[in-house]
């Protein structure tokens, strides 16, 4: 187990040097550092025998075994945010690797197939939608984000082209959930519970809901030198009042959080008056009914910020993910195996979404956390100790194990 456990860490480290970016990890969907990740990890797949696929996204599923009808999913995502860390989805699809590594090893054949898939395209970086990568997998996919453009005006449809992937098949290309058994994702945390509990691993109980939004405000651009502040329609102010009332909004509601992680001002000059400022506005809530009433009272704020420095206002809810509940039977047998591994079997919800969110559409989910270092994540000081990790293998396998006896057993 510890040698498989530094091997995973080992790996982990290899692929934080593929990115986009000098200054840090940044790994968007279709990139180049995207396709050699891929190239990378389909190899050690390879190696354990499993067969190996891209679909029609760019999703890379790993296939091992089969003996019998049924199948059980591993995994999680393989893209980053800009300036990373090492973990933050990377190790859920390395473990489930290095499981599958071992199943291979001790020639174990379980009465099912495992398939490990690295989802192309979790946090949404590029187009501003989270889920890409598992909502076609899982049959799911909006039509409408094929006309979504990056920064460079490049639609989701040109980038699937590019990546190798089909457009055409997104929308009813997705995997049949039939045979399926369920699907398990190991994370990290991106808290602090576990830590403060001294706990290596924690079961996680649902997923809160997430309003991913694009916003903007349009003014007239004018020389800062000459147009009097009565006069002024400033696009970037309109901005700034608006970002300090999600913030507003947030906290006079917990357990709701609000971020607008992006802003941008245009024309972008120091002696230009901007005349048009675009936000990304992300917000989550474990309570559905609460989130859409946070996210329309929001956008009126919007209208009526616009409306009062004369600019107008434009609103585009990129996606919208319901809070999920993981499977009572997935979720005990996933706790029953953190207990055979020696630990207790603590239970959290997560407050970040993940793919086990979208994959609920297509069959049970379950998932892991994996004790951080003071909860940070999506931050270059993202970490994690080898012992942890080796635990968190432990734990898949006896998941695994647990899962094999019950179709063994007709149970």
């Amino acid at each position: 187990m510890k040698d498989t456990a530094a091997t995973v860490m080992e790996r982990c480290d290899l692929l934080s040097n593929i990115t986009e970016d000098a200054e840090g990890i940044c790994r968007p969907y279709g990139s180049q550092s995207m396709r050699e990740v891929n190239n990378i990890v389909s190899g050690w797949m390879r190696a354990a025998e499993m067969s190996v696929r891209q679909d029609s996204i760019g999703n890379l599923v790993g296939r091992y075994g089969g003996n019998g009808e049924k199948t059980l999913v591993l995994g999680s995502h393989l893209d980053t945010v800009r300036n990373a860390g090492k973990y933050d989805g990377i190790l859920g699809v390395l473990l489930a690797v290095a499981c599958v590594e071992e199943l291979h090893a001790k020639n174990r054949k379980l009465p099912f197939a495992v398939e490990v898939v690295g989802f192309a395209d979790e946090e949404g970086l590029r187009f501003g939608t989270t889920y890409l990568g598992s909502s076609v997998y899982a049959g799911d996919f909006d039509p409408a984000r094929l006309a979504l453009a990056d920064r460079n005006e490049t639609t989701l449809l040109r980038a699937v082209r590019d990546f190798g992937g089909d457009p055409e098949a997104l929308v009813g290309g997705g995997r049949s959930g039939e045979d399926l058994i369920g699907y398990c994702e190991v994370h990290i945390e991106q808290g602090p519970v576990l830590e403060a509990m001294d706990l290596p691993v924690g079961v996680v109980t649902g997923i809160q809901g997430q309003s991913r939004i694009q916003a903007g405000f349009t003014g007239v651009a004018g020389h800062a030198g000459t147009v009097p502040m009565n006069g002024r329609r400033d696009a970037l102010c309109a901005a700034a009042e608006f970002v300090l009332e999600v913030e507003r909004a947030a906290r006079a509601e917990p357990p709701a959080v609000a971020t607008v992680g992006e802003i941008r001002a245009l024309p972008g000059a120091s002696n230009v008056i901007p005349a048009e400022t675009r936000l990304a506005v992300d917000l989550r809530h474990p309570d559905d009914v609460s989130r859409v009433r946070l996210r329309d009272g929001l956008r009126r704020r919007a209208e009526d910020i616009a409306k009062e420095r004369s600019c107008d206002n434009s609103w585009q809810v990129r996606q919208e993910t319901a809070a999920i509940p993981m499977d009572e039977r997935m979720t005990a047998k996933l706790a029953q195996a953190v207990e055979r591994a020696g630990y207790p079997a603590h239970r959290l919800p997560s407050g970040a979404g993940h793919d086990a969110a979208q994959l609920a559409a297509l069959t049970a989910p379950a998932m892991l956390f994996v004790r951080c270092k003071d909860g940070i994540s999506h931050n270059p000081a993202e970490s994690v100790t080898k012992g942890d990790v080796g635990v968190a293998l432990d734990v898949l396998g006896h998941f695994v194990e647990l899962l094999a006896e019950n179709e063994e057993n007709g149970s």
